[in-house]
């Protein structure tokens, strides 16, 4: 089978989808599709979607396949998938389409139902063997924690939808907290911001760019970003306007959600057993993910915690980095993969 078969590890995000192949990120994508609404046509994925998100005339409609980390659109996200991995350079110039052995990761709190749809969307597009992975886990792989060992590690993995907390040992979860509180909800309660301190309205996009540029989630941070110039428009005139935002504000935007991630890892503590609390004790917390790159998040978890917060390097890559890993080595990391 080995000329017609190739191996992808696939990370389905909310926010953005990673394809590696042969140990490469060969994709890195917005998960948005854009959809022609008379002939429900896909038109677009991935960046080129994006840009068209929030400036669509009636004809045209974008969707994001994936809510809250599991599959909200079949139909969207079988064709986004498709299209990514025929996006695949070495895949494409093949004549004909091999057949994959794939793993995906999903989050840890999915239900069967959901396992089946991630499933069938794989085996649609030529998936002949499926391996499922639990996010935290894919993510303390990626970290470069050895899972098998008899120690525990907390992992706490910020993405576009879920935010996961697990604690792992001997390759298992021990114990898990998955909340909808993550990266959609941050842009959002900086949408709500801008709304009703500045009577501005702004679009998915811009807050995006707010808290990629400004994004804090403390006040006093050692080197602050520059202000940043926002357009949108004004509630009350209806007119284009714009008005400069710092840091500050957007650590008072995000403070809300930040407090029910904090408690959410204060109640995941709080169910570990007391010989694993003692080796968190020593290791620390690792966070991943795209929110894992909010400025002072790392600081205010650990005042919070009173235990060391380390982040992963590329946390965004964690996840799919730690899938590509347990693809390369599917007979050692058996126990943790879902058939």
């Amino acid at each position: 089978m080995g000329l017609f078969s190739e191996d992808i590890a696939i990370d389905l995000g909310t926010a953005n989808t990673l394809i590696i192949h042969n140990d490469k990120v060969v994709v890195n994508s917005p998960s948005i599709v854009a959809i022609d609404r008379r002939t429900d046509k896909v038109i677009a994925i991935g960046e080129e979607a994006s840009m068209m998100q929030g400036k669509t005339h009636e004809n045209i409609r974008t969707v994001r396949p994936l809510k809250d980390g599991v599959i909200a659109d079949f139909n969207a996200s079988e064709q986004m998938i498709n299209r990514l991995i025929k996006s695949i350079p070495t895949l494409n110039r093949r004549f004909f389409s091999p057949s994959l052995r794939m793993v995906i990761c999903i989050p840890s709190g999915i239900t069967e139902v959901e396992m089946r749809a991630v499933k069938e969307s794989a085996e649609r597009v030529n998936g002949k063997e499926v391996y499922l992975i639990h996010e935290p886990m894919a993510a303390a792989i990626g970290i470069g924690i050895d899972i098998m060992q008899p120690k525990g590690n907390m992992i706490v993995d910020i993405g576009g939808g879920t935010t996961e907390i697990a604690v792992i040992a001997l390759s298992g979860i021990v114990c898990d907290k998955s909340i909808k509180i993550a990266g959609d909800v941050f842009t959002n309660d900086i949408i709500n911001y801008m709304r009703s301190k500045h009577n501005l309205y702004i679009g998915d996009r811009t807050a995006e760019k707010i808290k990629i540029l400004v994004g804090s989630v403390v006040e006093e941070l050692e080197n602050p970003p520059e202000e940043m110039s926002v357009q949108g428009r004004d509630l009350l005139s209806g007119k284009p306007k714009q008005v400069m935002i710092n840091h500050v504000e957007v650590a008072k935007a995000l403070d809300k959600s930040i407090i029910r991630i904090e408690d959410a890892i204060m109640e995941a503590l709080s169910l570990t057993p007391p010989e694993l609390s003692a080796d968190i004790y020593n290791t620390g917390i690792y966070l991943a993910g795209g929110g894992a790159l909010l400025r002072g998040l790392d600081q205010r978890l650990s005042k919070k915690t009173d235990l060391p917060i380390y982040v992963a390097e590329e946390p965004l890559q964690a996840v799919v980095r730690g899938t590509g890993i347990a693809l390369k080595n599917v007979e050692r990391f058996k126990p943790v993969l879902i058939k």
